[in-house]
């Protein structure tokens, strides 16, 4: 099962840090390593959400879905996306940026280095958003308590996340952007570009945030049409079975799974420039990881369950909260890319052993009353 659902993945692992050793010996192996872990931690909780829509869409979609949906992502979210952002920001056409980047590597580091604190600005307000939302909604289940149920209670008010997130810009554009770092060593006053590209990621987190709002309503009418449908066969002595989506209800799932797929993405290839702005290395480690979240989603729609681990999506977005922070210094000082992916990975590992613990934990208490109506007063043991 294990073979036959990731054989793709572990061939392109193999495939992908070979080619990084060939171009840029064994510093850039690790490089691409740090990036195959970072995409697969960002986007772990993106694999649950689209294994728990995809079991309600027909073998068609699915496959659609498998097949097409890989292409989006891999190569166009993860391979040309970088180079849009570089192009962008560098003011550079696409092709240009591209033969900068395999052959004029030393002007190609100069341009994204200058290009960096407009990058850093627009990724680190997307980046912050997503955890911030996270972070202030109220959840069933808490990972750091201490933490989580005071923001949880301050997330009622209205635009909270978005009010903060300013506040961080006005700072950092006030602090870290009027000595920005340039090539040569040099700083720069950049405090007026870092204003308009962090509000320029905040307003894209916005209305990614609000196309995913729109097909996630559209999930929810088919689904209470669904359970209307249910009913009416069980009132009339029918046999109920299970409503695969198709047409347009499965087009539109299709739509909103592409969606929140392109949002993890994105702050996948935004983080990716904490790691580095090698945009081949990049792309190798961001392409192999994405396979790995696609991988992750077949098997478990396959096993038919969700993985059990439920703090791991905590993890996941505190590594987030932490990769929008170092971005916003990185305006300024420079930081080794090796801190930045051990903090992902340190986390991650951190929220899978809680996860392991509250696992053992529910166990014992199971074992030892024979019920299970305790299980969510079980902590977390953080």
């Amino acid at each position: 099962m294990i073979l036959k659902t990731f054989g793709w993945s572990f061939a392109i692992t193999a495939l992908g840090l070979a080619a990084a050793v060939l171009y840029g010996g064994w510093e850039a192996f690790g490089i691409v390593a740090i990036l195959c872990v970072l995409e697969i931690s960002l986007s772990f909780d993106n694999a649950v959400v689209n294994a728990g829509i995809l079991t309600k869409m027909n073998a068609f979609w699915q496959k659609i879905f498998l097949t097409v949906g890989v292409l989006i992502a891999v190569f166009g979210m993860r391979l040309v996306f970088p180079v849009v952002i570089v192009a962008i920001s560098a003011k550079l056409g696409p092709i240009e940026a591209v033969d900068l980047a395999l052959n004029d590597a030393d002007k190609y580091q100069e341009l994204v280095t200058d290009a960096h604190p407009s990058i850093a600005a627009f990724g680190g307000m997307f980046l912050l958003m997503i955890f911030l939302d996270f972070i202030f909604e109220e959840r069933d289940i808490q990972w750091l308590r201490w933490i989580e149920r005071p923001l949880a209670k301050l997330g009622k008010v209205d635009m909270l996340s978005v009010c903060i997130a300013l506040v961080v810009l006005l700072v950092s554009a006030m602090t870290f952007a009027t000595h920005a770092h340039q090539h040569g060593g040099l700083h720069v006053d950049k405090a007026q570009t870092v204003l308009i590209s962090g509000i320029a990621g905040l307003i894209t987190y916005l209305v990614v945030g609000g196309l995913s709002g729109y097909f996630e309503n559209k999930l929810e009418e088919d689904e209470e049409r669904e359970h209307e449908a249910e009913e009416e066969a069980k009132r009339s002595g029918k046999k109920v079975s299970a409503v695969r989506l198709a047409g347009k209800a499965a087009f539109f799932m299709f739509l909103y799974l592409e969606v929140l797929d392109a949002s993890f993405s994105f702050d996948g290839v935004i983080g990716a420039f904490a790691i580095t702005n090698d945009i081949v290395l990049m792309a190798l480690g961001l392409g192999v990881g994405a396979m790995y979240v696609r991988s992750l989603t077949v098997y478990l729609v396959r096993q038919g369950t969700l993985d059990d681990y439920v703090f791991l999506e905590h993890g996941a977005h505190y590594a987030i909260g932490a990769l929008a922070v170092i971005l916003m210094i990185t305006i300024q000082y420079e930081i080794h890319e090796l801190i930045t992916g051990l903090v992902g990975i340190v986390l991650i590992g951190w929220s899978f052993w809680s996860s392991v613990r509250r696992n053992k934990a529910l166990a014992a208490a199971e074992g030892g009353s024979g019920s299970s109506e305790d299980k969510t007063e079980v902590p977390s043991g953080v």
